[in-house]
């Protein structure tokens, strides 16, 4: 268990909440609720409904769909924050790969921190934008690879 300061500090350093008040932090950091799960527990799976969050403390965390890993997230990076705001089912399945302590924030705990708060939307913005210039770029590069075009190519020639 974090202790309060413990838990101010590492909250102020998470990127979508950079530059807000400690005041406002120290309010935040207090109502997030701390989980921990074992290694190889899937924290939530694709489809499923979300309404939360969650904060990587310790350990290690892969975002997947199926077997294919599109991220490995460790301590400071947030997950899940996606369903927060479009009320849509979990894009990907988030898993352990270790032992694992998250704090854990709320569509209602967040909507009211917003409300207070508006910089941390805009923060929370530019992380969704970031994920989706990753995204975009392992994409691009994924197709430009000279070698997925010979295997796809293998595969249509098969199919055909």
């Amino acid at each position: 268990m974090l202790t309060s300061v413990d838990r101010l500090l590492f909250v102020r350093a998470v990127p979508i909440f950079k530059e807000l008040r400690d005041d406002f932090l120290v309010r935040l950091a207090s109502v997030m609720d701390e989980l921990s799960f074992p290694a190889n527990h899937t924290i939530f799976t694709q489809g499923q409904e979300g309404r939360s969050l969650y904060i990587v403390v310790s350990g290690k965390v892969r975002v997947h769909l199926g077997e294919q890993d599109l991220a490995q997230l460790e301590q400071g990076a947030c997950f899940g924050e996606m369903s927060l705001f479009d009320a849509e089912p979990r894009s990907a399945s988030v898993t352990t790969l270790e032992t694992c302590e998250c704090l854990m924030l709320t569509q209602q705990q967040l909507y009211d921190a917003i409300e207070e708060t508006p910089g941390i939307a805009v923060n929370i913005i530019r992380l969704l934008s970031r994920r989706i210039r990753e995204f975009n770029r392992k994409l691009n590069a994924k197709e430009a690879d000279p070698q997925t075009q010979e295997l796809q190519g293998a595969a249509r020639n098969t199919a055909a």
